[in-house]
């Protein structure tokens, strides 16, 4: 799994009192690991680092963000296509079979969350609380590959498709040290509800500003959602490094 998100712009420095944005694209390469379904069938996802070539299908991750005095506002767009071939086990209204192979599923998710930010401590070391909303559509395609007795989706079919899309709100904490110069760590996490059940995301990374309005970031990211409504399932952890390119304008 890879995601590569892309957003352009020209920089340009603005003054401490007006708006300041930033654009950054990202190639990002997770792995998965959980359970996903659709009406009723369910299956397990495990795509670990090394199966990443072999699962790639493309994706985009991108983020735009502005910042006014303590104020900040975010953007935060994710899509991701992910082939889940070889699953080890079927789980449905037959019951579970552990077969490998037995299922092909292929996903596509699209995240959007939306946040508001504002600066509690703004010294060396800057410290942000947020809230937002994050939008979350699942399409999956699924087709059985083994036939067993019983082993048919609800309706007698060996096939099935759809979509479901849910909101969580979220809170969250960003904190930003320097540690050389134009150096600085960064350390994210949220955590929500609303449609899931339970969701979190956390991110532990760096950036180094190696050209004036231009940033390198690089670090790990994870993202958790526990979502079930009506035999959509998507209990699944999304995981692994990152690298990007911030444009400030």
């Amino acid at each position: 799994m890879a995601f590569l998100g892309l957003a352009m712009s020209q920089p340009c420095i603005a003054a401490a009192d007006d708006w300041q944005y930033e654009a950054t694209f990202y190639l990002h390469a997770a792995g998965m690991e959980g359970d996903a379904g659709i009406h009723g069938v369910t299956t397990d996802v495990d795509t670990s680092f090394r199966d990443i070539l072999d699962h790639l299908d493309g994706g985009f991750m991108g983020m735009i963000s502005a910042r006014k005095g303590p104020w900040s506002l975010g953007l935060d767009v994710v899509y991701m296509n992910l082939e889940a071939d070889e699953s080890k086990s079927v789980t449905g209204p037959f019951g579970k079979v552990t077969v490998k192979g037995a299922l092909d599923m292929e996903t596509s998710l699209y995240v959007a969350m939306a946040s508001v930010g504002y600066r509690l401590l703004d010294d060396r070391t800057k410290f942000d609380v947020l809230g937002g909303l994050r939008y979350t559509r699942l399409e999956a395609d699924a087709d059985i590959k083994v036939v067993l007795p019983g082993v048919v989706f609800p309706g007698g079919s060996r096939s099935a498709s759809g979509h479901d899309d849910w909101v969580d709100g979220v809170v969250g904490m960003r904190v930003i040290h320097p540690v050389a110069d134009r150096v600085s760590l960064v350390g994210y996490v949220d955590v929500g509800a609303g449609g899931s059940d339970l969701t979190y995301q956390a991110i532990a990374g760096a950036y180094w500003e190696f050209a004036e309005g231009y940033k390198a970031h690089a670090g790990y990211r994870l993202i958790y959602w526990d979502y079930d409504n009506d035999g959509n399932v998507w209990d699944i952890t999304a995981s692994g490094p990152y690298m990007g390119l911030g444009i400030s304008f």
